[in-house]
């Protein structure tokens, strides 16, 4: 992620001028307090950024981030029992509430989760009594005198150790997992189960939802995303391939297969097409930072529902609209099961999500207003003003709008985080990771 190129000169980007498919970035996650950025990627690995303390000072760049570790998180595996192969490839990487001087984080690929912990070490023992200074055994008969050891000063070193591994509690593909705000347990959603695991216990979980049927002709959703209500350890919410959304109350019943509500938007008949299915579909479900609203993203819209609300969103916002004349082609070349990600503002007043072209979108609730910005490498340069772009389906065009039949559907973007108290985020786009930060009052943004 940029290790040999200069991130004093690049500091809110991180470029490699080659792509292949192990280092295309599969998610992005702010920690707690927003100092460190974790990265996963198809590779398996896990790239850790931390934001520099100098530069908090900085008017400029008071966002800029830099490598702090890198550690392989995943290796590529095989299940011999259904003949499938498992990829290497991050899924999602969430970070448990920092309780001591180390940070620790959740990561999971399509079937094993891992808790891994980052801890800091700048001082070593010095003055072993049975070893020498190269660290060899000395001899007993040797040894005349004894010493005590004394800590010494010693360069910083981030040192990765593998705590946990939750194995075999997922017979499909993993394609969620959030920490709880009892900072003690966590669930794992893949198609048709949801299971809460404890952080301490790695050879059994308990099954809170199952939506698996007795014959899988029967089968008509899927789940998509799941996620804790972020004050409220009883509850949490999960998306569907069909478009709903349900908040379970884990107090009601071991077995959350009743939900307390069901959040659906009723489809209109008129506009109903081959498509309509596939493209309700939610990619993302987000609860607001003050629990009141939920986030979701489908393939042409971004939605916010309240809590108290069921019979409909109570915002809609079309991300790319002018693609509803080209769904034949994307359902063509697999686009239109591309799943996007959404990701709330620290305050909650702003939303984004990605789209194609490098091309990412921001709706501001209170005024209702919406851009679009590009990242790419042209503004990857220090304190570059980001561009407002413009797709236009037909007509008359300005000089720098884009045309949607120019549209380069292969730059999308999936994976993009918020920080959790300034204007500072993170977009991956490809292989590239990029940090845009609001230039405007860098100690109160």
């Amino acid at each position: 992620m940029g290790e040999d190129a200069d991130t004093r000169q690049i500091n809110h980007s991180f470029l490699r001028d080659y792509v292949t498919e192990a280092d295309v970035i599969s998610t992005a996650e702010f920690n707690h307090t927003g100092d460190l950025l974790a990265t996963g990627d198809k590779g398996g690995r896990v790239v850790i950024f931390q934001r520099e303390a100098a530069s908090k000072a900085e008017s400029c760049c008071h966002g800029e981030y830099n490598v702090y570790s890198t550690f392989q998180s995943h290796e590529p595996d095989f299940d011999y029992l259904k003949s499938l192969e498992i990829e290497e490839k991050i899924n999602k990487i969430r970070w448990i509430p920092q309780l001591n001087a180390a940070h620790c984080l959740l990561s999971t690929n399509d079937k094993t989760i891992k808790l891994w912990k980052v801890s800091e070490r700048d001082r070593r023992p010095e003055g072993y009594n049975l070893k020498d200074e190269e660290g060899r055994v000395k001899d007993p008969s040797t040894v005349t005198a004894l010493q005590v050891p004394v800590l010494k000063r010693a360069d910083l070193m981030v040192e990765v150790s593998l705590r946990r591994v939750f194995a075999n509690g997922h017979a499909f593909h993993v394609n969620s997992i959030s920490v709880n705000s009892d900072c003690e347990t966590y669930l794992s959603a893949d198609d048709l189960r949801v299971n809460l695991w404890h952080l301490d216990i790695t050879d059994r979980c308990f099954n809170i939802v199952d939506l698996k049927p007795v014959h899988m002709e029967e089968l008509t959703e899927v789940i998509t995303a799941a996620e804790f209500h972020p004050q409220h350890c009883h509850l949490f919410s999960y998306s569907s391939s069909k478009g709903s959304i349900r908040l379970c109350d884990m107090r009601a019943s071991a077995l959350c297969d009743q939900h307390a509500k069901l959040f659906e938007e009723p489809e209109d008949p008129g506009s109903r097409s081959f498509f309509s299915e596939i493209i309700s579909s939610i990619s993302d479900v987000k609860f607001s930072h003050s629990g009141r609203y939920l986030l979701t993203r489908d393939y042409l819209t971004v939605k916010v529902w309240d809590l108290n609300m069921e019979r409909g969103p109570i915002e809609t916002y079309p991300v790319h609209d002018y693609l509803r004349s080209k769904l034949c082609s994307l359902y063509e070349n697999d686009c239109i099961f591309d799943k996007f990600e959404c990701a709330w503002s620290s305050t909650d007043s702003v939303i984004m999500t990605g789209t194609y072209n490098s091309f990412f979108r921001m709706f501001d609730r209170e005024s209702g207003r919406d851009v679009t910005l590009e990242a790419v490498q042209d503004s990857s340069k220090p304190c570059a003003v980001l561009k407002t772009r413009r797709v236009r389906g037909g007509g008359r065009r300005r000089r720098d709008d884009v045309s949607v039949d120019s549209l380069d559907f292969s730059k999308k973007i999936l994976h993009m985080a918020w920080h959790p108290a300034h204007n500072i985020i993170a977009i991956a786009a490809t292989n590239n990771l990029y940090i845009f930060q609001d230039r405007a009052a860098p100690d109160t943004q």
